[in-house]
């Protein structure tokens, strides 16, 4: 099946803009999300960690910390604008070496096709409702993902609905994840997914 085989989502929500990535890394919310505490529970020290939709870096900082020099993340999102920012914050922090920062489309994460079964964990955080197609992105995310490998997915209740958070975890599931825990991350619902490595719709049934 190819991504235009994949009906487009019914939701529709905005892109937020970097030209207001200043509120997206503030002291009030790093004290209420503690990045610092996400990171020690899903990031291992040498791990290869894809942060999707990373924008200003407000979880990438924490990430790449918990890394190590022999871990990179990939920082990925669709603005340039985001990425110079979160560039421009690392750097004197001496924490950009560990990361990679890459400008995907509004289709794709388009990373290269290597990459396919390298990543140890994902983080999806605050995004998904953004993105045209969660179906396709999925997909992907497990494809870059190795079997058995973390996908921690969250959304904010006041812009993503439960029903509509529930429909990205059926899409989720026949991409080929499985849901292994669900939680609240401070008051946004939050799953917590694994890579089977394999996808539901790529089995062919017996006649």
């Amino acid at each position: 099946m190819s991504s235009s085989d994949i009906p487009k989502k019914s939701h529709h929500h905005t892109v937020f803009s970097a030209e207001k990535a200043g509120h997206l890394d503030t002291r009030l919310r790093r004290f209420l999300y503690r990045p610092d505490r996400l990171a020690e529970q899903y990031v291992k020290p040498g791990n290869r960690v894809l942060d999707f939709g990373c924008g200003p870096g407000f979880f990438t900082r924490e990430f790449a910390k918990r890394v190590g020099d022999s871990g990179k993340v990939y920082s990925v999102d669709l603005q340039e604008g985001m990425l110079e920012v979160l560039r421009g914050k690392l750097e004197p922090e001496g924490l950009l070496p560990r990361v990679t920062t890459h400008r995907c489309g509004p289709d794709s994460i388009n990373l290269p096709t290597d990459l396919n079964g390298t990543f140890d964990v994902a983080f999806t955080i605050f995004v998904v409702h953004e993105v045209p197609n969660p179906a396709n992105l999925f997909r992907e995310i497990a494809t870059l993902l190795k079997p058995g490998g973390l996908l921690f997915y969250t959304e904010p209740p006041f812009i993503v609905s439960g029903k509509e958070f529930q429909e990205n975890l059926t899409l989720a599931g026949k991409a080929g994840f499985l849901q292994v825990g669900k939680r609240w991350f401070f008051l946004n619902r939050a799953a917590v997914l694994k890579n089977k490595g394999y996808r539901v719709d790529s089995i062919t049934k017996p006649a």
